[in-house]
């Protein structure tokens, strides 16, 4: 795999969203498999039972309850004190969280401009449903160019006339260095406000692992959803011959001569690699899925994370 060379990056929200996508993602909701509640009424409606205008059911009448909630008119044909139930409207948070360690500045489509895009598609139908948005980015450069202290974020937008912000964000990280994926987690974690769902797009590929930083950011309130992508050159990678590789994190650098039986074993690594993420996440109520960087990003969302009920 190879460090992108020159990359168009994108400059504003045209070039993260197109129109064609914008319309097709348009009528998606962020959606939890919890119940959860916020501190405003959003644009969502809970199990809860609440004050709202929509009615959900009756109960029996105890003394102290409300009386402004007293159904006069099943009181006038029973003779017996019911209460009006009411299906209470509920503010979910989303959360976006994406890499942009110097690995993830990869392959072909590269895999930080598909973070960029679906953290932003993501974004905007958060935002258009009046959903609190936050995006964090895990490592990256300072704009002189320098290793980022673990994490940049932007919090707190809701409404579509957000999105311009969300996206000058996004386009205003540059990638590079490496990360501290269980300090950035750990900072994530204890930053974080609310109740709500969050999405992580990373390659995963820590050499300090994973598993601490998941196990930071499991629960709190949180639905977590792990997004592992890889770009189609490392899937199938197409390298042959002698070769010097060089870690463009930490710059280790290896003599390989590339063979059929090292790609073979190659693949069968990564492949326990990511079968081994999935079923720690698995064992932790953590939604993942693994994508290749080349995937629409209408199809992320409207087949991968809706069948998952992240989307709906």
């Amino acid at each position: 795999m190879l460090k992108a060379q020159n990359p168009q990056r994108p400059r504003g929200i045209e070039d993260l969203l197109s129109a064609e996508l914008i319309a097709r993602i348009g009528p998606l909701d962020v959606t939890s498999r919890r119940v959860f509640s916020g501190k405003l009424k959003g644009e969502r409606r809970s199990k809860r039972r609440g004050e709202s205008v929509e009615f959900a059911d009756h109960r029996p009448y105890v003394s102290g309850d409300d009386l402004r909630h007293i159904d006069w008119n099943l009181f006038a044909r029973l003779d017996i004190l019911f209460l009006k139930l009411f299906l209470e409207e509920e503010d979910l948070s989303l959360h976006l969280v994406f890499d942009a360690s110097a690995s993830s500045d990869c392959g072909s489509p590269s895999k930080f401009e598909f973070m960029q895009k679906a953290a932003m598609a993501l974004g905007y139908v958060g935002l258009l449903n009046l959903n609190r948005v936050a995006c964090t980015v895990i490592g990256g450069l300072t704009p002189d160019g320098q290793p980022n202290p673990i994490t940049q974020a932007i919090r707190d937008l809701r409404g579509r006339r957000r999105a311009i912000d969300l996206a000058q964000f996004i386009c205003s990280i540059q990638p590079g260095g490496s990360t501290d994926f269980r300090a950035a987690a750990e900072r994530i974690a204890l930053s974080r406000r609310g109740k709500g769902v969050m999405i992580l797009f990373s390659d995963f590929l820590f050499k300090e692992g994973y598993d601490a930083g998941l196990r930071l950011l499991v629960g709190r309130g949180y639905d977590l959803v792990a997004v592992q992508v890889l770009s189609p050159q490392e899937i199938n990678p197409t390298l042959a011959g002698d070769l010097k590789l060089k870690d463009v994190e930490d710059a280790d650098a290896a003599e390989v001569t590339i063979s059929a039986p090292l790609l073979k074993r190659y693949t069968q690594t990564l492949t326990a690699y990511t079968d081994r993420l999935r079923e720690f996440c698995g064992r932790r109520g953590i939604q993942s899925l693994l994508v290749r960087s080349d995937t629409p990003i209408d199809s992320l969302l409207l087949d991968s994370l809706r069948k998952r009920g992240v989307l709906r």
